[in-house]
C-alpha cells in the first residue's frame, strides 16, 4: 500500500479558491472535503472548545472521520456569538469565495449572517445551505439528520428484503450524496461568480432531494403502474439475474446480468444453454417474472465451486462475476493495490492510517495532499496574518485608484 506524505507546499487546481466552513458533522465536511483535495484552502470555523462534531466519531479514541474527512483543511477556532470574534469572521468572509454552512433554517440569520449581509460584505460570494428538508417548504424547521432522511425518502423502503423491515444504509450516505451535490454546485456558481458580471449567490441543497434523486425513477413507475416496488434484497426489481451468490467454501460472488448478451454468455457458462430459448427467460421481462426460479439455478451451479473457482472460470468467460470482499480483504485485493485506491497516510498524532485516495483522477492538474486533519484552532494566527496582508494589499490599491471590486479566484489567495 503506497504511502503518502503531507506536503505544506503542494498547491492543487482550486489553490487559488477560498472556502469558509462553518459546517459539522458529516454532509457540509463532504463538499468542503472533495474541494480541499483539489487543493481549495477550507478555513473550518470551530468551536474552541468542542471542536466540530465530526471529531466525536471515535474509533478507540482514534477520531478517523475527522482524520479523513478534514484533511487538507485549516481550523480557526471562534465563539460565533462573541462581537470581536464574528469582526474576524467577517473580514475571512470578505476574502473568500465561499461559506458552507448546514445549521438549522433561520440559524445564520440569528447569528447575523443572512445571505443579504454576506453577499453586501462580499457580492461575489458563494453561499452553500445544507438541511434536512431545505430552506423552503412545510418541513423546512424540522431536524433534517440523514437517517430521517434516508427513511422518508423512499430509500429505506427499497432497501432490504421482502420479507424483513425496510433497511436504512449503515452509513451516511444521504450526507455523503448531499456533500457530492454540494461541491458540484458550488463550482458551478463560482463559475458564473468569476465572469466580469458574475454575482455571487444561494444555493439551497437539501438532503433529502439528493437521495430521492437516486430513486426518483420510482416516482414514475409508481404513475404508470400503479404499483410500489417491493424490496428485492440483492435481486433487482428491473433486471434478472442479479444476486449474491454462496460458494463452497462459505464466501460468495455476486452477478449481473443486465444485457441480454451477458446473460446468453452466463447461461453458456453454466452449461445450460437451453435456457436462452425457455420462454421463462428468453427476455429481461420475463427474467424478471420468473427471478427466483432463474436464481435457484444459478445459484445452485456457483455452489458447488469455490469463491476462487467461480470466479477463474466467470473470468475466463468474461461474465460479470465478482467476489464480495471485506475491508480486510480488499486491502489485500492486487486490483486495490495495483489502482492505489487505498493510501496511508500520518496523522497529526503520528499514527498512520489507512484512506481513500484523492477522487477523481486529474491527468494534468491532481489533487494534492497537502496537510493533515488539524487540531482545533491550529490555524488561527496563520489565517489572521494573511487576513491582514489581504487588508494591507487593498488599502495601498484602494489609495492608488479607488475600491477594489470582490475578490476573484486569480487574486485570492496572498
Amino acid at each position: 500500500m503506497k504511502t503518502v506524505c503531507f506536503d505544506p507546499s503542494a498547491s492543487g487546481p482550486l489553490a487559488d479558491v477560498r472556502i469558509v466552513d462553518l459546517s459539522r458533522l458529516v454532509s457540509g465536511n463532504m463538499v468542503t472535503h472533495v474541494l480541499a483535495d483539489m487543493g481549495a484552502d477550507v478555513v473550518k470555523i470551530e468551536h474552541p472548545t468542542k471542536g466540530d462534531d465530526l471529531r466525536k466519531w471515535r474509533v478507540e479514541e482514534a477520531e478517523v472521520f475527522w482524520d479523513i474527512y478534514a484533511r487538507n483543511k485549516r481550523s480557526v477556532a471562534l465563539v460565533l456569538k462573541a462581537p470581536k470574534e464574528m469582526v474576524f469572521l467577517h473580514r475571512l468572509i470578505r476574502h473568500a469565495h465561499a461559506v458552507v454552512e448546514n445549521f438549522t433554517p433561520g440559524t445564520m440569520e440569528k447569528l447575523g449572517l443572512s445571505p443579504e449581509f454576506l453577499l453586501e460584505l462580499n457580492p461575489k460570494l458563494v453561499i452553500v445551505r445544507i438541511s434536512g428538508w431545505g430552506q423552503t417548504g412545510s418541513a423546512r424547521n424540522k431536524p433534517g439528520f440523514g437517517t430521517l432522511v434516508e427513511a422518508m425518502s423512499g430509500y429505506a423502503h427499497l432497501n432490504g428484503f421482502a420479507d424483513r423491515p425496510p433497511a436504512l444504509p449503515p452509513l451516511a450516505t444521504a450526507d455523503m450524496i448531499t456533500g457530492l451535490y454540494g461541491a458540484f454546485s458550488l463550482l458551478t456558481a463560482l463559475r458564473v461568480a468569476e465572469k466580469p458580471q458574475g454575482r455571487g449567490q444561494v444555493i439551497d441543497v437539501s438532503l433529502f432531494e439528493p437521495i430521492f434523486s437516486f430513486i426518483s425513477t420510482e416516482a414514475a413507475q409508481f404513475t404508470i403502474t400503479g404499483q410500489t416496488t417491493s424490496r428485492a434484497g440483492n435481486q433487482s426489481t428491473h433486471t434478472a439475474p442479479r444476486n449474491v451468490y454462496e460458494c463452497s467454501d462459505g464466501k460468495y460472488v455476486a452477478l449481473s446480468g443486465a444485457m441480454q448478451s451477458m446473460t446468453e454468455r452466463l447461461f453458456h457458462t453454466i452449461e445450460r444453454p437451453e435456457l436462452i430459448d425457455d420462454p421463462r427467460f428468453r427476455t429481461n421481462d420475463e427474467r424478471v417474472v420468473h427471478r427466483d426460479a432463474l436464481d435457484e439455478i444459478i445459484g445452485e451451479f456457483i455452489s458447488r465451486r469455490t469463491q476462487d473457482e467461480n470466479l477463474v472460470l466467470f473470468s475466463a468467460a468474461n461474465v460479470t462475476v465478482g467476489p464480495i470482499r471485506s475491508v480486510p480483504e480488499l486491502l489485500e485485493d492486487p486490483f486495490v493495490l495495483s489502482r492505489e485506491v487505498v493510501i496511508q497516510a500520518t496523522n497529526r498524532q503520528g499514527r498512520t492510517l489507512p484512506m481513500h485516495n484523492i477522487v477523481p483522477r486529474m491527468s494534468v492538474t491532481p489533487g494534492v495532499f497537502k496537510r493533515c486533519a488539524p487540531a482545533i484552532g491550529e490555524h488561527n494566527t496563520e489565517v489572521l496574518q494573511e487576513l491582514e496582508a489581504l487588508e494591507r494589499q487593498r488599502d495601498t490599491a484602494q489609495a492608488r485608484s479607488g475600491p477594489l471590486p470582490a475578490p476573484t479566484t486569480e487574486t485570492a489567495r496572498v
